[in-house]
């Protein structure tokens, strides 16, 4: 593949907003999701594209309709695990493809595609994955996957996954599922409120009080017989750095909890930088003008600075009790370092960690998305010892 205008993790120099998005979708590889190879052909058409305003999702959203038509022809022809692998990367593209257009019927449909051939290509290979509903209230539920661990006996330790601001749990239980699958743990992967398909499709909006979540996904454990209720951890990745630790404040039936990236320690500050950024070079922010109001459930920015200011920490980590590990990324350009160790010193736990990969290790990005295996090793080995010992 050629960067000769980038580099792997910088694939737009100048254009934070393409970049940090691509790198998100490469760091879907190591688990079959996206192809390299399909990676580079989509940039190297954007790269010329820059300042059309469709380009980003006609490209992705092609290279996966391409697929999708491949994906249909060996469902047809009776090899479901080629259509299983094909449907997996179309998934993936509509996803990426969908990140960039604005709320409306249009996001709303490449949500609904990407979704629905991620869905189809996760369900094909592995057949140790279920689609459920967890119940939350007033008569919604919450879309979720369900990866039980293979040759699995009894009841076994669980871990209950939520999102971050812009991923989905199709990610989730792929990056982490399979490698705590591997050690004999499930993972129940939640699009929780403002997360993935609860927003994509159902408008269920964010809270600042996510245990109603948390709560949610815990109680549908213990009523599933293959889950051991007194080794049940929950992780929240990227803004999950700032929903799992609520909802250990409050709901204290977790054996432990996991930030797999901190979240800023002032919201408000956080989402008053994205406004300043769209009025002058929305290329230097991680984030759209439309995602965080969309995903508050905010009119404007200026609303959602507002909102943001009930997503405080400060007033609750010291309720923290459980095992706690706040996992950070040293060259973390969205989430700033210091805002885990301001969650690691104020969490109340007696058992906690900081962990900061370095460029030295690798995985020194937000939520080590340029070697996530590293982050999710690290968590899977902490989560062994501090977590499942009775």
């Amino acid at each position: 593949m050629s960067f000769e205008h980038g580099t792997w993790i910088d694939h737009f120099p100048g254009n934070f907003m393409w970049s940090n998005a691509t790198l998100v979708t490469k760091g879907m590889a190591p688990y079959g999701a996206v192809a390299l190879g399909e990676i580079d052909e989509i940039c190297e058409r954007l790269r010329q594209r820059q300042s059309e305003p469709h380009a980003w999702w006609e490209e992705w959203s092609a290279m996966a309709a391409r697929l999708e038509k491949v994906a249909n022809a060996a469902e047809t022809a009776g090899s479901r695990m080629t259509a299983g692998n094909y449907s997996l990367r179309a998934g993936m593209y509509y996803f990426t493809a969908e990140r960039f257009i604005v709320p409306g019927p249009e996001k709303r449909e490449m949500g609904r595609k990407a979704i629905e051939c991620q869905t189809c290509g996760i369900l094909r290979r592995y057949p140790n994955v279920e689609r459920v509903e967890v119940p939350y209230e007033n008569g919604l539920t919450l879309p979720a996957l369900f990866m039980k661990a293979p040759g699995v006996s009894g009841r076994a330790p669980t871990m209950v996954a939520f999102d971050g601001l812009d991923n989905c749990k199709e990610m989730s239980v792929l990056f982490n599922g399979l490698e705590f699958a591997a050690r004999g743990w499930h993972t129940l992967a939640v699009d929780g409120p403002g997360q993935g398909e609860s927003i994509r499709l159902r408008d269920i909006r964010t809270r600042h009080d996510y245990e109603a979540a948390g709560t949610a996904a815990y109680e549908y454990l213990t009523r599933r017989p293959e889950v051991d209720a007194t080794k049940v951890a929950v992780m929240g990745y990227s803004f999950g750095g700032y929903y799992a630790p609520r909802i250990v404040a409050f709901e204290k039936r977790y054996a432990a909890c996991v930030a797999f990236g901190a979240m800023h320690w002032n919201m408000e500050e956080w989402v008053d930088t994205i406004r300043q950024a769209v009025k002058s070079d929305a290329k230097k922010s991680a984030q759209s003008h439309f995602q965080v109001p969309w995903v508050f459930g905010a009119r404007d920015l200026d609303h959602a600075v507002e909102m943001a200011k009930e997503f405080n920490l400060a007033p609750v980590a010291g309720r923290i009790e459980c095992p706690f590990l706040v996992v950070h990324g040293e060259n973390d350009r969205i989430v700033p370092l210091d805002s885990a160790r301001k969650l690691h010193e104020a969490a109340g736990s007696k058992n906690k960690t900081l962990k900061i990969f370095t460029a030295a290790e690798g995985g020194a990005e937000h939520c080590q998305v340029d070697n996530r295996q590293v982050g999710v090793d690290y968590i899977a080995d902490w989560l062994a010892e501090n977590a499942w010992k009775a």
